[in-house]
């Protein structure tokens, strides 16, 4: 019955994805969009909240230089997964935030450019990757080569991020990230100087996970991986991590991404009689996990995850059973007036479709920033852009931000690690300026037992 009601649940849900795909396509092609009025005109919203509303230029600009040549928009191009295995992120990670920018953008008349001496509207040019990376990185190379967009924005994943800011910064194109992100990529900014990092990612994330799992009486753990970038990553970082607060890992197993079956894994885990169980791995593997952990009755003192563990589509998918799931992230609508705010913005513009409550303020924060550096740049130049945004602090919904070695500074995440409690994904990190809960350890139990 258990595994009945998981599979019927998962069914809903990757159907309502498939369905918000396909009315993003009607509007997300692979030829340029409408003219910019046209855009705005179809915004959903006219209005923005206050916090929310286009920044203004963070310096006075420059007198626009004289003999430009006109420009009716600001041409962002992109290569998304608007079909295939990704498509999820278009519809519901960085999709939902790039467009309700736009809207608000647009909706106050565009960025001022200095250079120009006027605003300009955002105009989107966008092509399905089909989640593919070859595709991806033939689309990015077509947007700057033929299609000469003033700016590119990221396509989704780790891996296809390695890829395309090689690429965007070989042709002297600005690239941030948005879903993806990692130790490695963000070490690259010495190669790649015109990459910048979003999102927190382990190196902030599972100290601030052991450091809170210490502080709660946690001795033990049990570690299971994808076998990808993401696992590998957060398996390795959270071995002298647990070690270093005197956690010991009880056993550490790999998942390989189609795995359909976690039984045996879990039974292990559990006979282990490890107090935590910590999952590196995705929302597919994550979900299964949940569900067959339910099915077994292994319901141990810390169940954490990956992705997936923070989205509100797991208490969609579980109900009751996500109470007292850990995840990565961190923030909710208590963490600051800006971020509830966007709380509500979020929903009242996107029906239909969950928080992420590790990516989506990030995701919000840097295009704020983005914004800014071009205002106070004066100029569509990429390279005097990505250096403003180098040297400058910004004002964003994640409040003051900056730049360290081209990714956002450690101090200026709202969390790194949180709990599902009573329906609200609560901050757990030590720091008491970022706790929005104290951990409920052990869990709760699952809603049957």
């Amino acid at each position: 019955m258990k595994k009945t009601w998981l599979a019927l649940a998962l069914v809903i849900v990757m159907a309502a994805a498939l369905l918000a795909g396909c009315a993003d396509k009607e509007t997300t092609t692979s030829s340029p969009p409408a003219s910019p009025s046209q855009s705005a005109s179809a915004s959903p919203s006219a209005s923005a909240t206050p916090s929310l509303a286009p920044a203004a230029p963070a310096e006075t600009p420059s007198e626009p230089v004289d003999n430009m040549p006109e420009k009716e928009s600001i041409v962002i191009g992109m290569a998304r997964p608007i079909s295939g295995v990704y498509e999820v992120f278009e519809t519901d990670v960085f999709g939902p935030i790039y467009r309700m920018w736009v809207d608000d953008v647009n909706a106050a008349g565009g960025i001022y450019v200095a250079e120009y001496g006027r605003q300009l509207p955002i105009e989107l040019l966008v092509y399905d990757d089909t989640s593919d990376m070859d595709t991806m990185i033939r689309l990015t190379e077509r947007l700057m080569l033929e299609d000469k967009v003033d700016f590119v924005f990221p396509s989704c994943s780790t891996a296809f991020l390695f890829a395309q800011a090689a690429v965007t910064n070989a042709h002297g194109y600005l690239l941030f990230s948005a879903e993806g992100g990692a130790a490695e990529l963000a070490t690259l900014y010495d190669r790649l100087p015109l990459f910048f990092c979003t999102a927190n990612h382990s190196t902030t994330q599972i100290p601030a996970m052991a450091e809170m799992l210490a502080a709660e009486g946690v001795q033990s753990a049990y570690i299971t991986f994808i076998n990808d970038q993401h696992g590998i990553e957060y398996s390795a970082a959270a071995g002298p991590a647990l070690a270093g607060v005197g956690i010991d890992i009880l056993g550490m197993k790999a998942l390989p991404p189609d795995i359909a079956d976690m039984t045996t894994i879990l039974n292990d885990a559990k006979a282990s009689g490890a107090d935590a169980f910590l999952q590196f791995a995705y929302p597919d593997q994550n979900f299964l996990a949940v569900g067959q952990a339910m099915a077994i009755g292994y319901n141990p003192d810390v169940f954490l995850l990956g992705p997936g563990g923070n989205m509100d589509v797991i208490q969609w998918i579980f109900g009751e059973g996500a109470d007292g799931i850990m995840g990565f992230g961190g923030w909710n609508a208590k963490s600051s007036p800006a971020a509830a705010a966007f709380v509500d913005k979020f929903y009242s513009t996107n029906p239909g479709v969950g928080i992420d409550w590790w990516g989506h303020i990030c995701y919000q924060a840097v295009l704020q920033v983005f914004q800014q550096a071009v205002e106070g740049a004066g100029t569509l130049d990429n390279a005097a852009v990505a250096e403003y945004m180098r040297t400058h602090t910004f004002e964003t919904v994640m409040g003051t931000i900056w730049y360290e070695n081209n990714s956002i500074a450690a101090e200026c995440y709202l969390g790194n690690v949180g709990q599902w409690q009573n329906g609200v994904f609560e901050v757990l990190d030590v720091d008491p300026g970022r706790r929005t809960a104290s951990p409920i350890i052990p869990k709760p139990p699952w809603p049957s037992e």
